[in-house]
């Protein structure tokens, strides 16, 4: 049996336990047994095993033989760079992962820092770190729960268990044994550690500490969810392979097959030549491996993340930038998400058949409505700071927010009928009653649950008469509640009498009441919701509510937002438990309501959709939402939740807002193309050079290139270019794609035939061009290919803009970026025409403006031709 299935007397013999408390010798014994209160946690790795992982990569262990290599032959500056982007990166690596770790450290900050203990017969504070099972603790409105435990008393009492359940209401106890298995949030008998005492007092038996708490359930799931790599960080790592394998076979075939020459051929000084060779294959391989990619990549999603700061999204790992662009499912919470957060009278009832909207005129008001707004109003403990900050019960502040919103302050009300004499709200009797004076006659107002009330009702005001409450009056009334609750509003009762003066108030006034008729509340979904909601939609991605209400509440919200559709199944974490792995992934597609969801139930629906290959989006804002938060493909929290949902999410809404997520979503996508576009331009310039170099070789030309001037073009063309496409404008219709496949590669959707065709055009206009520069001399014809290369290189970042539109299309002035990279790479290209550098780099003197123009032409042609493909052969995949 549970411990909220158990008796008192059961819970006292079961944990030794007794109304004086333990010995200091027992607590003694127990905390050697069990240890100390508090959340412990797996061994963390080292800084410095950390940093060593990140060097696992194929690609940085061949750039790193390669910079080495290029430090033994004397060649140290292209090292520094490499060495110091390879450490850029690292230590990013580290500071991302050591954040992500933050979680567990704000879950422990959340523990009650002390505890009002029974011990040896008497009462006391300690730091609750040093309770035991067994312990009696008590509880006041103010105090965090310490311990998890089973209470014993408890006066009114009510706790905030937000954290844990995703209640957005606090939850009211009691010390009744409970039968059947009940959700976490429903065990109104029990009390969990973190969670906050708001109402009442309570006293209990410590049932579980440390780790054998909920809260350290929660911690245990946290330490357990595994990371998830991004789908791009999963191709990169897969290309990275078979990148370095490739270059390190290219550069080892174009060595053999120099040396061969070497040896075979009538060469002088052999041993110089081959070290020529050597340093030209290592130059390939440098000329081959982007080494910026990792850090454009970078950079790129930091130019998403503060566009996605404007959408209202902060992000806390840059990867989550790129994951968004590939969601196909949200698994959204549904209070302060979808919904307002803020409980608002949607409908009322009158006994004589009055409904729906309230007249905003009090004047015109009836007898009947009148005093229904006036019970409302004065039976009521909320209030309305200057601040404009709403305190108390969130239904009660929904009642006087309906009275401002219908030109009727609450504080007036207050103001001419003041509260004489009050019997409070309690858990027991689930009413609260207020004495006042109002037009010279003493009454009570009393609202509460409707069933509560109509019981305790023999009279209802039916168009300013009192009349009897008969059997047939009161069916219509019941029948309207039920109308309300199937609506998943929430219903309370207003109810008064006459009261003769000097009585005593006494909880026996409370009946004989004249009923007054009902209101019905809810959290109102956000009017943007709708839109957004549709947008995902169209978008195909599917939205999918997990929440700590009711079902018929989820329900009723997800199907008025368009969520919950024809065919579409809900579930309670209770009926989701009973189902088989093989039952819910069979259903998993027609399930989008989860409600009174346990953090293993939200866990087990991230890994059910991973599992079928889905990228998942999941909110939450509480403690029981982080487990979740870190498993998912992308955990979003809300900005006014717990530091512990923060710390494990990838991204925070500091609007709470469902909206929100769309429209990071979008950003996503566009910052994802815009990777690829990076990617694409890399690697097309890379393939010309490597294209002219292998041409060279078979056709026994001069190698088109000399070391200096490969490793200066990958300088120049490599970064700031790469970069300017990141700040590319989305391209349009972005948000009626579906979903991108996370399995697909990286040079998916068309991005491989763009590399192949414009990578063949610059090798093609390179080969070109050496060719017309041997007429001349073997001079003249590496320098003629080093500026088609270097220039159609440049100039390619205009058709790299788009895979569908041409530059003109997309708008040649909307992304200024380009253009202030081209006239960069311009000019550091102009450097090496100047006077006395031109020997640096093997470009003779009569180099002149003849042998530019063919250089410059060959490769706008090329460039032209990569444009007109687009209008020619538009790409399939828009």
């Amino acid at each position: 049996m549970e411990n909220y299935q158990k008796s008192t007397e059961e819970i006292f013999q079961e944990f030794e336990a007794s109304r004086e408390g333990l010995s200091d010798a027992e607590v003694k014994r127990r905390q050697e047994r069990d240890g100390l209160n508090e959340l412990k946690q797996k061994k963390r790795d080292s800084v410095l095993k950390l940093f060593l992982e990140t060097f696992k990569d194929a690609m940085v262990i061949v750039l790193l033989i390669v910079a080495v290599i290029q430090v033994l032959l004397g060649e140290v500056t292209e090292s520094l760079i490499i060495f110091a982007v390879l450490m850029i990166n690292s230590i990013l690596s580290v500071v991302q992962t050591r954040k992500a770790e933050g979680s567990l450290d704000a879950l422990k900050n959340m523990s009650a820092p002390s505890a009002k203990v029974q011990r040896n017969g008497k009462k006391e504070t300690i730091p609750a770190k040093e309770l035991v099972v067994g312990d009696i603790v008590s509880l006041d409105a103010g105090d965090y729960v310490p311990a998890d435990g089973r209470l014993i008393e408890a006066g009114s009492l009510q706790i905030e268990e937000g954290m844990l359940t995703g209640e957005s209401v606090a939850s009211e106890k009691d010390t009744k044994e409970l039968s059947g298995d009940v959700p976490l949030g429903d065990r109104s008998n029990m009390v969990f550690s973190g969670t906050l005492t708001t109402y009442g007092r309570g006293l209990f038996v410590v049932t579980g500490t440390g780790n054998n708490t909920e809260m350290g359930k929660v911690a245990s799931l946290i330490d357990d969810a595994s990371t998830k790599q991004t789908p791009l960080q999963k191709k990169l790592d897969s290309f990275s392979k078979k990148l370095g394998v490739g270059i390190l076979l290219l550069s080892i075939l174009i060595f053999g097959i120099q040396a061969a020459r070497i040896f075979f051929g009538d060469v002088a000084d052999v041993q110089t030549e081959l070290l020529n060779a050597f340093m030209f294959a290592v130059a390939v391989a440098v000329a081959a491996i982007p080494e910026a990619l990792q850090s454009i990549v970078t950079i790129v999603l930091s130019v998403g993340t503060n566009k996605m700061a404007k959408k209202h999204a902060i992000i806390r790992k840059l990867p989550a930038v790129e994951t968004l662009g590939s969601t196909s499912i949200i698994c959204t919470d549904k209070t302060g998400t979808l919904t307002q957060n803020k409980m608002t009278i949607v409908d009322y009832f009158l006994p004589n058949g009055q409904s729906g909207e309230f007249n905003a005129s009090p004047e015109s008001w009836s007898t009947d409505e009148k005093r229904l707004m006036e019970i409302a109003v004065l039976a009521n403990d909320s209030n309305i700071n200057e601040a404009g900050q709403e305190l108390g019960d969130p239904t009660e502040v929904a009642m006087i927010a309906f009275s401002n919103k219908l030109n009727q302050p609450y504080e007036d009300v207050r103001k001419t009928y003041p509260r004489e004499a009050e019997l409070p709200f309690d858990s027991d009797r689930k009413l609260m009653s207020t004495v006042h004076t109002i037009d010279g006659e003493r009454l009570l107002l009393t609202k509460g649950g409707p069933d509560v009330v109509f019981g305790r009702s023999t009279k209802m005001l039916l168009n300013g008469e009192v009349v009897e409450l008969t059997e047939e009056r009161l069916k219509a009334l019941q029948d309207q509640n039920e109308s309300f609750s199937d609506r998943a509003l929430r219903v309370l009762a207003f109810a008064y009498k006459p009261l003769p003066e000097g009585n005593k108030l006494s909880f026996d006034d409370e009946n004989d009441l004249i009923l007054a008729g009902l209101m019905a509340m809810i959290d109102p979904p956000r009017e943007a919701v709708y839109g957004a909601v549709a947008e995902a939609k169209s978008a195909g991605i599917k939205t999918v509510m997990i929440t700590g209400d009711h079902k018929t509440t989820a329900r009723a919200i997800a199907r008025d937002i368009g969520i919950f559709e024809e065919g579409d199944i809900a579930l309670t974490g209770q009926e989701l438990d009973a189902l088989s792995e093989e039952e819910l992934h069979s259903k998993l597609e027609h399930i989008s309501v989860y409600a009174r969801v346990s953090p293993e139930n939200k866990i087990r629906i991230v890994r059910a959709w991973q599992d079928q290959d889905k990228v998942s989006a999941m909110t939450g804002d509480g403690v029981n939402d982080a487990p979740a938060l870190k498993q998912a493909d992308i955990g979003v929290a809300m900005g006014s939740g717990t530091d512990v949902a923060k710390d494990s999410a990838a991204m925070v809404l500091t609007d709470d807002n469902f909206v929100s997520i769309i429209n990071a979503v979008e950003v996503g996508r566009n910052v994802y193309d815009n990777i690829k576009k990076a990617i694409a331009y890399l690697f097309s310039g890379n393939l010309g050079a490597i294209i002219a170099i292998i041409a060279a070789l078979l056709m026994n030309w001069v190698s088109p290139f000399t070391a200096l001037q490969l490793l200066f073009i990958n300088l120049v063309n490599d970064s700031i270019p790469a970069i300017s496409l990141g700040m590319e404008p989305g391209e349009p219709n972005v948000m009626q794609r579906k979903p991108r496949d996370p399995n697909e590669g990286i040079f998916a959707g068309g991005t491989f035939s763009s590399v192949v065709f414009r990578g063949v055009l610059i090798g093609t206009a390179v080969i070109i061009s050496q060719y017309i520069g041997l007429g001349y001399s073997d001079e003249m014809s590496v320098a003629m290919a080093f500026t088609t290369l270097i220039l159609s290189r440049t100039l390619q970042v205009f058709p790299a803009r788009s895979n569908t539109q041409t530059s003109i299309g997309a708008g040649f002035f909307s992304n200024m970026y380009a253009i202030y990279a081209f006239i960069f790479c311009m000019a550091l290209y102009g450097i090496t025409m100047l006077p006395g550098v031109r020997s640096i780099f093997d470009i003779p003197a009569d180099f002149g403006l003849e042998q530019w123009g063919i250089a410059a032409g060959l490769a706008l042609a090329a460039v032209v031709l990569m444009e007109l493909r687009k209008v020619v052969f538009p790409p399939k995949d828009k």
